[in-house]
């Protein structure tokens, strides 16, 4: 006698994918190919990494959700930019759950390095395990839209975490804050990057107490900056042309500590995203000189970032 089928399993309802928030828009639809050819092991040195949210759910502190751009997406992208090499940025919606960013480290088969959002709660075996990986340096964001100011026992924390890695302590801060926030720059250990030039105020001009302040800094020789964000610096639209020209000045005034990023895929901002290929072609006026594009793109973030060379 035919045995009676056995009932289907149940199919549960899944929860409903949060929805992004203002200011995260997807990126570009079409970003153009770019015209400048770029040096073999040309690097992104700022780029992120978001969900896919079904299998890295993101933060529940979060305070802001992205549509998802999972690194299949951001593979594609640099494959039509002519980028081989990517740093990935752990992302404040991701907060200090890693296992988005150790994903990406794993596939990228040596051409992936990463940033770490390290906290109280990161005991010193994730701390290591994320360095097998290839993370390199930790980010501690000052911008009050991303969290509150870390205060000094809580840098104190992880500092005691990284302590003997080698790893770059990354700064995310608001340019109006860069000046008085020297002495805490000053006080890291080893390398500072700066992300996207201070995020300095343009309206301010080219030669503000915060654009000094980076120069300065820069003077230190343990200082670097990333020449990206210049569509979220611009007070002017595409192509970005007051950023453009501050980008261009660090990159003389320091070629051997400037990096460059495309800050894919472009959250928290003010109007539509950027085309991506056209932040690619503002290269060859941020660098006009081919040994300043290759310090840039290959030397520097092979450097920084502990690359193979």
């Amino acid at each position: 006698m035919t045995e009676p089928a056995a009932p289907a399993p149940a199919v549960l309802p899944q929860p409903p994918l949060p929805a992004p928030s203002p200011g995260c828009p997807p990126p570009h639809p079409s970003p153009r190919a770019p015209k400048l050819l770029l040096p073999p092991g040309s690097c992104d040195a700022h780029c992120h990494i978001f969900g896919p949210a079904g299998r890295f759910p993101y933060a529940p502190e979060r305070t802001f959700t992205p549509l998802d751009a999972p690194k299949e997406q951001l593979r594609a992208l640099h494959a039509h930019l002519g980028l081989t090499r990517a740093v990935v940025v752990q992302s404040s919606c991701h907060g200090h759950d890693h296992r988005v960013l150790l994903d990406a480290l794993a596939a990228g088969g040596g051409r992936v390095r990463g940033v770490a959002l390290i906290g109280e709660t990161t005991s010193r075996a994730e701390v290591e395990e994320l360095h097998r990986a290839g993370v390199r340096a930790f980010r501690l964001n000052f911008l009050p839209h991303l969290r509150s100011r870390p205060t000094h026992t809580e840098i104190d924390a992880v500092l005691e975490r990284v302590d003997g890695l080698g790893w770059a302590a990354q700064l995310h801060v608001r340019g109006d804050d860069l000046p008085g926030l020297t002495d805490v720059v000053r006080a890291l250990p080893g390398r500072v990057v700066i992300d996207h030039m201070g995020r300095v105020d343009l309206t301010a001009g080219r030669d503000s107490p915060a654009t000094r302040t980076l120069r300065t800094l820069l003077d230190t020789g343990d200082v670097w900056v990333k020449v990206s964000g210049v569509d979220r610096i611009s007070l002017q639209g595409p192509p970005f042309t007051d950023a453009v020209t501050l980008a261009a000045s660090l990159v003389a005034h320091a070629p051997e500590r400037v990096v460059w990023g495309t800050d894919y895929p472009h959250v928290n901002i003010t109007g539509d995203p950027p085309d991506d290929g056209l932040l690619v072609d503002l290269l060859e006026r941020i660098a006009p000189e081919p040994a300043v594009l290759q310090c840039l793109l290959v030397t520097n973030p092979t450097e920084l970032f502990d690359f193979d060379e």
